[in-house]
């Protein structure tokens, strides 16, 4: 195990049926979050959860939604995490999605091969 180190994590609320340019928002971001060279990026799916307009969306059978949660997971250095915030931005605003996203400073063990 390596040393804690300081890093931000960017979680970014969307919904699966939300487009840019006809495509999954979330690809997109993941797409430019790679093109910035950030650390990684994950996306979950979320089974049932509920927004700003406190619809109900479940993956239940008998009520299945088409708009799922997603949610975009991204760490890295602090530095590179601000300096990706304006593309995100500009993506977002593009899209006309409705979008949460949050900003939160962690605490980084890393295990495995050492990144250079």
């Amino acid at each position: 195990m390596e040393p804690m180190t300081q890093a931000t994590l960017l979680r970014i609320f969307v919904g699966e049926s939300d487009r840019s340019h006809h495509r999954p928002v979330y690809e997109v971001i993941v797409e430019r979050a790679r093109a910035a060279h950030l650390a990684g990026a994950t996306v979950l799916r979320g089974p049932m959860g509920f927004g700003r307009s406190s619809k109900l969306h479940t993956s239940k059978l008998l009520e299945l939604s088409s708009d799922m949660s997603i949610v975009v997971e991204i760490v890295d250095r602090p530095e590179k995490i601000d300096a990706f915030l304006p593309e995100l931005d500009g993506l977002l605003t593009e899209s006309g999605a409705s979008v949460l996203v949050t900003v939160e400073q962690v605490q980084v063990l890393a295990y495995g091969t050492k990144r250079t």
